[in-house]
């Protein structure tokens, strides 16, 4: 009865908040889109001509994003679930701790690529501590996709969480990065210890 009642409070909770109506009303799959539109605004960092990969991408609100910002260049969508298919979008179901499918996500690009993008979290166990650092994992992993397939001037977005890896995904972005930011956009909810990190240039190769 009390699992009951924390789904339907919940599901309430949703219809009222601004951001789920919109991503409704403006036909986008997830809420999420509204974050990556606000920090790409901020940063400005997808071009019309930008090579991009999604990872996490499920159920898709980034990819759709990025597919109306990118004109001319490639976007590549990556998740271990299966996503149901968007105009201009590809999509590969795999996990990037799989170093053979990461050798097919290379392979797709052919080359050094613009922008790679991640909005993964782990799955939820009720262990606040051991959520945050499973998702804090997951951004390192992204992390080392991105600083090996992206150009020098090339941009990783990642999902972070304060908590017990949030420090050691800060050192390995200074160490990869030439800048590095940290954004909580308006769409990310006020009691989520959410944050993105914004990591522009490759300073090692």
């Amino acid at each position: 009865m009390k699992k009951n009642k924390f789904s339907k409070n919940w599901i309430i909770q949703q219809k009222r908040d601004i951001f789920y109506k919109q991503s409704k009303i403006q036909g986008y799959r997830s809420r999420s889109a509204f974050k990556l539109i606000e920090i790409n605004k901020k940063f400005k960092f997808i071009k019309s001509k930008s090579h991009l990969l999604d990872l996490g991408a499920f159920p898709g609100g980034w990819s759709q994003v990025a597919s109306k910002l990118i004109t001319a260049g490639k976007i590549l969508s990556v998740d271990i679930k299966e996503m149901n298919k968007l105009e201009k979008v590809t999509f590969m179901k795999g996990n990037i701790d799989d170093g053979n499918f990461c050798k097919k996500i290379h392979k797709y690009f052919d080359k050094k690529i613009d922008v790679v993008i991640s909005d993964m979290a782990a799955n939820t166990t009720g262990n606040k501590s051991l959520d945050s650092h499973r998702s804090g994992q997951l951004c390192i992993n992204a992390m080392n996709l991105a600083k090996e397939i992206l150009k020098k001037d090339g941009v990783f977005l990642s999902k972070t969480f304060m908590g017990s890896s949030f420090f050691e995904v800060q050192e390995n972005a200074k160490k990869y990065f030439e800048k590095v930011a940290l954004y909580k956009p308006l769409a990310s909810k006020s009691e989520s210890k959410e944050l993105y990190i914004f990591c522009r240039g490759i300073s090692i190769l």
